[in-house]
């Protein structure tokens, strides 16, 4: 757990870092000059002065922060009461409105600078995907959630069965079960015609998602059709002590036949004390008696996996690389520009909304999983993740909230239609109004952060 808050507060700090490098570097272009540029916050540990800028390493290893010339004079103006703010050279309010304003935005077009950047290395170095095959079972018919039992799922209005293929959806050629999950989680509330094989037959079905709650994400009531042959058995698990062995299909659970995973979770949804498997191995038929133990949360010592499919993608040149983090990176932000939307429909916001906490955690636990891969595709998890984490922090900062650089760019582009300086009161009045609704979110998701780890 320590090493996934180390490599998280590391890629969200990198982040935060890469975001006021942009704030920094365009600065410098307009002429304002930087006191302190500081990675972390916090008491300064060491650091260095190089032309007008002292360079420093801060205790929280949190971010950082670009200090301007003019920061010092805003807080005098305020406590003499000034109309108007210091013009001093080379000061932030010094330089022209419309320089403020590249300065402003230059921090998220970074961020999306390095988005761009990770997912170009990304597509490079290649990454492999585990997903199944496009065929589907009814959630309506295996109840693995007990919650659900009883409910009318959109996959049952629309139409579909147990063992269909699902070709096609939106237009768009489907070839495994992730390709399904992308369009249906992207799309609640809004039907998706599906091409769907059923035996001979190639039907044409409409479905409308449902958002789930806490995510979001459009749900309709299938599970993906897996084999049911064992790909890994955990070391020391009840699979192992009973001598079930990767490569076994499992035909029979109790006597009862098998052709799929998920009528195998579904048995074991029942929480059994003990069950006998039927396995096929190398054209021969085993049974193995397993000792179930069973944790408050469902879990169980089973230390049994399904066998998947791996997708790998990997760019043949750089021409293509480009192409296909350019394509990645819009990709990316329309997912975000969308999610966003769904804050304003129904969603869960304690479940859909992370803080630091969480976002901290969730960039470790990607690191940690990525060095677990142990190759270069093993970066594809945590690189995608901080690419993701940039792209939000683009659009977030420029929403004209005040105190992001959203609400800068609204406070300098009034000037400019004014076609004169703001008072130093307005700037303070809108400036604290935006701290005190980033406070508000930061608490509320917090709450949320807190819900979220206690019921892990």
């Amino acid at each position: 757990m320590l090493l996934i808050i180390a490599l998280g507060l590391l890629g969200l700090g990198l982040v935060v870092v890469v975001h006021e490098l942009g704030h920094f570097a365009a600065a410098r272009a307009m002429g304002v000059e930087v006191e302190a540029f500081s990675v972390g916050w916090g008491p300064k540990l060491f650091g260095f002065r190089r032309g007008n800028t002292e360079w420093r390493i801060s205790a929280v290893p949190i971010g950082g922060y670009c200090k301007m010339k003019g920061e010092e004079s805003f807080r005098k103006a305020l406590e003499e009461k000034s109309e108007s703010f210091p013009r001093d050279p080379g000061s932030f309010y010094g330089a022209a409105p419309w320089r403020r304003i590249v300065i402003a935005v230059a921090g998220p077009l970074a961020n999306v600078a390095f988005a761009l950047l990770v997912f170009i290395v990304v597509s490079s170095v290649g990454y492999t995907i585990r997903t199944s095959s496009n065929r589907i079972v009814l959630a309506s018919e295996y109840h693995l959630d007990p919650s659900t039992q009883g409910k009318t799922f959109p996959a049952d209005a629309a139409g579909l069965k147990s063992g269909d293929r699902i070709v096609s959806a939106d237009g768009k050629s489907v070839a495994d079960y992730s390709d399904v999950q992308e369009t249906i989680a992207l799309s609640p509330d809004k039907p998706i015609k599906l091409g769907v094989e059923r035996g001979s037959q190639l039907l044409s079905l409409s479905v409308t998602p449902v958002m789930d709650r806490s995510t979001g994400a459009g749900r309709i009531g299938v599970y993906s059709w897996t084999d049911p042959v064992v790909e890994d058995v955990a070391k020391g698990s009840a699979a192992a002590i009973a001598g079930i062995e990767a490569g076994d299909l499992v035909s029979e659970i109790d006597g009862k036949p098998v052709i799929h995973a998920i009528e195998a979770l579904s048995y074991l949804a029942s929480r059994p004390e003990r069950v006998k498997f039927t396995l096929l191995r190398n054209g021969s038929r085993v049974e193995a008696s397993v000792v179930l133990a069973w944790t408050d949360a469902g879990e169980s010592n089973l230390g049994l996996g399904f066998r998947s499919q791996t997708k790998t993608y990997r760019a043949q040149s750089l021409g293509s690389a480009i192409e296909g983090g350019a394509a990645e990176t819009w990709k990316t932000f329309s997912i975000s520009l969308k999610s966003l939307g769904l804050l304003f429909k129904g969603v869960d916001l304690l479940k859909a909304v992370s803080g630091p906490a969480r976002i901290t955690y969730f960039v470790g636990r990607s690191a940690s999983e990525g060095m677990k891969a142990g190759s270069q595709a093993g970066l594809a998890l945590p690189l995608n993740f901080l690419a993701f984490l940039s792209i939000g922090l683009f659009i977030m900062n420029l929403l004209p909230i005040p105190a992001l650089d959203g609400g800068q760019v609204v406070l300098f582009l009034t000037e400019i239609v004014r076609r004169r300086p703001l008072k130093v009161l307005t700037v303070y009045r809108f400036q604290f109004v935006g701290a005190a609704f980033i406070l508000a979110i930061f608490l509320f998701a917090t709450v949320g952060d807190v819900l979220f780890f206690a019921a892990k």
